[in-house]
């Protein structure tokens, strides 16, 4: 009996320090020595990404004319991101989504279901106060690859 005890107890302590010992790798990495804004675009631990707010904001760090177009703006946005952490939309398992004004639910989720060629990850679509720059929508999320 002791010794199933202890042989559990090792084989739960298999994950916990695997993740430990998981190197880190950045997309659009930052350090405090480099200007503008102090985070990275995403931090990669082991299979699972966990990737910085966007906002949907024009070429001209504008918002656009309509909640669509900024929805689309700012899920390419969380797209490239994940293009350039070798993995895809379907590879996302959590989104949250903070949105200055919920009226805008349905025109967040036309555009965001468009994303997607399997199964929806796991969601929040979160009420908020006012976003930086006006933004209607900022999107957080995590992925794991499959």
């Amino acid at each position: 009996m002791r010794l199933s005890t202890i042989a559990c107890a090792a084989l739960l302590a298999l994950p916990a320090t695997a993740a430990a010992q998981a190197t880190r790798t950045y997309v659009e990495p930052r350090t405090p020595a480099d200007p503008g804004t102090p985070y990275s675009g995403a931090v990669r631990v082991g299979n699972t990404l966990y990737l910085a707010g966007r906002i949907g904001l024009t070429a001209d760090q504008k918002v656009p004319a309509t909640a669509e177009e900024e929805a689309r703006l700012v899920m390419d946005q969380v797209k490239a991101t994940l293009t350039k952490a070798g993995m895809t939309m379907d590879d996302l398992v959590s989104v949250q989504i903070y949105c200055s004004d919920l009226t805008q639910y349905d025109a967040f989720n036309r555009v965001y279901r468009t994303y997607f060629t399997r199964e929806f990850p796991a969601r929040a679509f979160i009420g908020s106060g006012p976003l930086l720059f006006g933004a209607r929508f900022e999107v957080v999320s995590v992925a794991v690859k499959r």
